[in-house]
């Protein structure tokens, strides 16, 4: 049976590479976008489907490369409302170490819904806790992920050096190494799949150098290349981590990450603000990837990531949510806004542009998960795409429709493909109660908080 043709014609603008003409719209061709058709243009062969989006702004679908999905459950929680980073960690660690698999379940489809909501396709979750009773916990997200009918990449995070130990995360909280390897080589061998067009993909992640130990950061880097996965981790988030790699290895974080063998482009890093001129012309040089998480970064003030110098030096950047508890959003075009607006601060207004962040949310981010069919819209490429109309009083007055959706603030997508198949249509997602969704996670919320 032929594959269904899709005409999305004549688009109010399209986000496609420089000097290409797609005024005429894009045909979708099963899963992929078969033709990027000019002003004026047909279709070389007769469509199934003639889809009218004169009023629509066409983006490739988003792409995040960062984020805890079971934070959704303590967005907002006033104890940490005004802390950094490693109090805020402490205060939260114990509440985390109650996650149950019902609830990881319900916050996995809470940050996926709204992450599918926002324009996003393709999702990377750090998933670190592994509490007595959630040893599955990353088969709980792959189910989740499957419902909503996104793409993931989902990384096997991993804590093994407990507060007694000179870490930071409690004891009841953390696994010990043969359990992390062993259940890391489970989930790559049953779940990851290659190739163009994979949905469900693993990577292991260790979760912090304060949270594991030099020799798992080493074993987990060789398994990775045996494995042929992508690594992931926080690092250079803070100056107290900085500080930390001093006192407990005698080294700043970068040189850590070479001991480690962490220092190829197999890897990319969450946050990475912190690194002097030298580090990022060691980690561009290795092309290590780094996520921007500027929402999570203003809010616990860690700093500004230094993007333009590390994209200068050979590091492809990308664009992350971070947790909810630290962005309490999980919204790509709401973040790729505020990356806009604090890039700005650091490298003017000409540098950092809406085209800029827009490529960070999409083509950026699919370096860093080592994706090269998605994140573009182009012949052959996947057909991931996220449709806004730039309608009401936000955008009242606005001329450059692509522009409006950085500028202007959009915040929800009328309609988001993955593969070929509409996941969000008038903004619903399809077969998705987000009510009774959301009545369940609220009380999942306030079970976990009660509980301290």
């Amino acid at each position: 049976m032929a594959a269904q043709r899709i005409w999305l014609k004549n688009p109010l603008a399209i986000a496609l590479p420089a000097h290409c003409d797609g005024r005429g719209g894009i045909v979708v061709e099963g899963s992929l976008v078969d033709e990027v058709i000019p002003a004026g243009g047909q279709p070389a062969h007769p469509c199934d489907v003639v889809f009218d989006a004169r009023e629509h702004v066409v983006l490739p679908g988003l792409i995040n490369a960062h984020h805890h999905f079971y934070q959704t459950l303590t967005r907002a929680w006033a104890p940490v409302v005004n802390k950094p980073l490693f109090p805020w960690l402490k205060t939260l660690y114990p509440v985390w170490a109650r996650l149950t698999p019902e609830a990881l379940a319900l916050a996995s489809q809470v940050a996926m819904a709204e992450l599918l909501l926002s324009g996003c396709t393709t999702v990377s979750d750090h998933h670190y806790l592994f509490p007595g009773g959630l040893e599955s916990a990353i088969d709980i997200q792959i189910e989740a992920v499957n419902q909503l009918g996104m793409r993931a990449l989902l990384t096997r995070g991993s804590m093994n050096l407990g507060e007694d130990q000179g870490g930071l995360p409690p004891r009841h909280t953390i696994q010990d190494s043969d359990t992390i390897l062993e259940d890391s080589l489970r989930l790559v061998k049953r779940y990851h799949q290659r190739g163009p067009g994979a949905r469900i993909q693993i990577g292991l992640a260790p979760c912090s150098p304060f949270s594991v130990t030099r020799e798992l950061m080493q074993e987990i880097a060789r398994q990775a290349e045996v494995l042929d996965v992508r690594l992931h981790t926080h690092l250079g988030e803070t100056d107290d981590e900085t500080q930390y790699c001093l006192s407990h290895f005698g080294q700043r974080c970068v040189d850590y990450l070479e001991d480690v063998g962490w220092l190829n482009s197999r890897v990319w890093l969450a946050h990475g603000i912190h690194f002097d001129q030298q580090e990022i012309a060691r980690l561009g040089a290795a092309q290590v990837g780094i996520c921007h998480c500027p929402v999570s970064n203003m809010r616990l003030a860690s700093g500004i990531c230094p993007t333009v110098d590390l994209e200068q030096a050979g590091s492809p950047v990308g664009l992350g949510v971070d947790g909810s508890a630290s962005n309490d959003a999980s919204n790509l075009m709401y973040e790729a806004r505020q990356a806009l607006y604090l890039q700005r601060l650091r490298y003017g207004a000409e540098v950092i542009t809406p085209e800029r962040v827009i490529g960070w949310a999409t083509s950026g981010s699919a370096r860093l998960l080592g994706r090269t069919d998605i994140g573009e819209i182009a012949p052959g490429k996947q057909a991931d795409l996220a449709l806004f109309r730039p309608q009401g009083l936000a955008f009242s007055g606005s001329h450059s429709p692509l522009d409006a959706l950085i500028l202007c603030g959009a915040q929800q997508a009328d309609r988001v493909m993955v593969a070929g198949e509409w996941r969000v249509t008038n903004g619903e997602i399809a077969g998705l109660d987000i009510p009774a969704l959301i009545n369940k996670h609220q009380a999942a919320a306030r079970q976990i908080i009660r509980q301290v």
